[in-house]
């Protein structure tokens, strides 16, 4: 089935004008087949019209998700929810996320936490069984006392797998390959929401992060490295890994190499701003390890910025801290943090953050060929970003079709 409208667009980098945006759906996903002129050819070819001061520009990417989480009335305990709750029960708290962040403007995320929910619930969405975004899973490989093993309480005997030593590492991606995974997280410090570790502590030795990245690359899997401190993003660069998230204190001669190696880095701002001030019920332990981290960050941010790292969208958004609906909140921190012109802001969150889930000039741009996932907005977000809010969409278009409010001539499923 094919589909016209004409308006404003911004493509992902550039301001196009008032032109004809053309996209075919054929099954389960839809792709753009033309962007042309809004005087070329006939009025009767040109589709239909938006509204005067109504804009499309790409669906945004969110880069640094985890999905399962709490997503009905009320709050539930952070840490305690994903024990206490069957998988089969996560699995649809996890497709409510990420419905909320496509209604949010969000067509594509990454969750950099999965398992078999994720897997499955991403399979799922592609085949068009249920209605949702593009999602990428990534497997997470952490050693025993590890920042991803210490969200589990050491009594607790269901726990995720681990790995230590370079021939476990190997398996351990061996097996998330096996079981779907789309990438593989590691992490090279400590966290922020982990119980009883500090962000400096070392997380894995370099014989296995070695293991761990080779056999992710060999297998074609990106690897993504959680890294708050700079030892701990020194390790990520060393192993040339795709991308860093949180990268909270990297320095500017961390920066040149980021730049050169063309690693991204998602800065997570709002949720360790939040977590520092101590918001949404987090523990002392919490509150002071992100306190601590934050208060060099927005000056080491800015500068390497500068430098040319290529920051993108990441909010580490998990339904508790940071909402499946707060994507567009975060970029316009990013702008504010960074000093970048709203069109740049917009870029860490559509092309850029495409080429960080490796799927440049497939999703974030609208060009032939490419992924026919929109917005249609109020005002012109690339000019100014006050316009970038969730208040102002007029319609979400995903995989070519309008999933959350309506356009002319167009139906809602």
């Amino acid at each position: 089935m094919n589909h016209s409208l004409t308006a404003e667009l911004w493509d992902g980098t550039t301001a196009r004008g008032t032109v004809i945006l053309d996209w075919t759906v054929d099954g389960t996903d839809g792709v753009v087949s033309g962007l042309r002129p809004a005087d070329a050819g006939d009025a009767s070819s040109a589709g239909a019209g938006l509204p005067a001061g109504v804009s499309i520009i790409p669906g945004l990417i969110d880069t640094h998700v985890h999905l399962v989480g709490h997503a009905g009335p009320g709050t539930a305990d952070f840490l305690t929810w994903p024990l206490t709750t069957r998988p089969e029960e996560q699995t649809l708290h996890g497709l409510a996320n990420a419905r909320a962040a496509l209604r949010g403007g969000v067509t594509t995320l990454r969750d950099l936490s999965a398992d078999d929910i994720q897997f499955s619930l991403r399979r799922a969405l592609e085949q068009g069984v249920v209605e949702g975004p593009r999602l990428q899973a990534h497997g997470m490989v952490s050693m025993t006392a590890g920042h991803g093993d210490l969200f589990t309480p050491a009594a607790y005997p269901l726990r995720r797998p681990v790995a230590d030593g370079p021939d476990e590492c190997r398996k351990l991606v061996r097996h998330w390959a096996r079981a779907g995974a789309d990438g593989i997280k590691i992490a090279t410090s400590g966290g922020v929401l982990s119980v009883g570790d500090k962000s400096a502590w070392r997380n894995y030795t370099a014989p296995e992060i070695d293991a761990i990245v080779d056999e992710a690359h060999a297998l074609g899997l990106r690897v993504a490295a959680h890294a708050h401190t700079e030892a701990g993003i020194d390790a990520a660069i060393w192993h040339e890994v795709d991308s860093i998230e949180h990268g909270t204190l990297l320095t500017a001669a961390q920066a040149d190499r980021i730049a050169g190696l063309g690693i991204t880095v998602a800065p997570t701002l709002l949720i360790n701003d939040r977590i520092a001030a101590g918001r949404n019920g987090v523990s002392p332990e919490q509150a002071s390890k992100a306190a601590a981290l934050v208060v060099e960050r927005d000056s080491r941010m800015r500068e390497a910025a500068d430098l040319g790292v290529d920051f993108v969208l990441g909010t580490d958004a998990n339904g508790h801290h940071v909402d499946f609906g707060d994507q567009m909140e975060e970029v316009r921190l990013m702008a504010q943090t960074f000093g970048w012109s709203p069109s740049r802001a917009l870029e860490a969150a559509t092309s850029r953050a495409a080429r960080a889930i490796g799927e440049e000039g497939r999703l974030g741009v609208l060009a032939p060929g490419a992924a026919a996932d929109f917005l249609v907005i109020e005002g012109r977000p690339w000019e100014d970003l006050s316009s970038l809010d969730p208040s102002r969409i007029v319609a979400v278009v995903s995989r070519g079709r309008v999933v959350f409010g309506a356009l002319p001539e167009l139906s809602p499923r």
